[in-house]
């Protein structure tokens, strides 16, 4: 007869483990001896070990019991049950880890690929890194809201990236965030700015500065770009008055 540590260390497991496996109905209790300790037979350390090998094989405690007791034909299929879900498991894990990568990768977390692909071209083009902030943060709950909208406006964007215009126009919009409000030059970007978005719109059609999004989230975006970029909100001022509002989604007014 074996005591409880005697049967703990043959079948390779701790005490604290026997007891557990005891409360939970999977290793029945022996009687105790006369002087008041359990006392285990051979065939606990065989029923042990073969608990020990399921919980290592990730087999949940819950169904431990049921594959001890099933015969040939259900432990074969219960094997194969937990097999799947282990599968499951592993491929759920696999997209936590992917996930975990993009976190290292900053840009990546929350954006597709196509969208840190145009900040990065941002980037190298010199474009200012608030710039590129506000539009990082802007498609973070715009792909998170309308998935579907990313493809087509990241093709406008292709498009708009592709002419020199459009650049000038970015690394306008940089430099107007190093001006205080009542620096002069920032009139001058912003009859630059304005002179920009008109002549898109004449050639492009309206949709091509500031089509594609709806309104509420538009406005969710402004305020995001505001709170990266409070500068913003003097030269929204002054294109108002040059015939143009907003930020996300630029609308002609009539200027005041």
């Amino acid at each position: 007869m074996l005591t409880i540590g005697e049967l703990a260390s043959y079948a390779g497991v701790t005490v604290r483990a026997v007891r557990h496996y005891h409360a939970k109905g999977l290793l029945p209790e022996p009687e105790r001896d006369h002087s008041g300790y359990r006392r285990y037979g051979v065939g606990a350390v065989v029923e042990l070990i073969k608990i020990r090998i399921l919980a290592q094989a990730g087999v949940p405690l819950a169904r431990v019991r049921e594959l001890l007791q099933a015969d040939p034909e259900g432990f074969a299929a219960a094997v194969a049950d937990i097999d799947d879900r282990l599968r499951a498991e592993i491929r759920e894990r696999q997209r936590h880890r992917e996930r975990i990568a993009r976190l290292a990768a900053g840009d990546n977390l929350a954006l597709p690929p196509e969208v840190v692909e145009f900040l990065d071209r941002l980037r190298a083009l010199g474009v200012d890194e608030r710039i590129v902030q506000v539009e990082r943060d802007g498609w973070i709950p715009l792909a998170a809201h309308s998935p579907e909208q990313v493809p087509e406006l990241m093709a406008r964007k292709r498009k708009q990236i592709a002419d020199p215009r459009f650049i000038d126009f970015y690394l306008t919009l940089g430099q107007a965030l190093d001006r205080t409000d009542d620096d002069p030059r920032l009139v001058e970007l912003a009859d630059r700015t304005a002179a920009y978005i008109t002549q898109m719109a004449d050639e492009q059609g309206e949709d091509y500065v500031g089509g594609g999004i709806d309104p509420p989230l538009a406005k969710l975006l402004d305020t995001l770009a505001l709170d990266i970029a409070p500068q913003a909100g003097r030269l929204i001022e002054l294109l108002t008055k040059r015939g143009w509002t907003g930020w996300t989604k630029l609308e002609r007014v009539d200027p005041t």
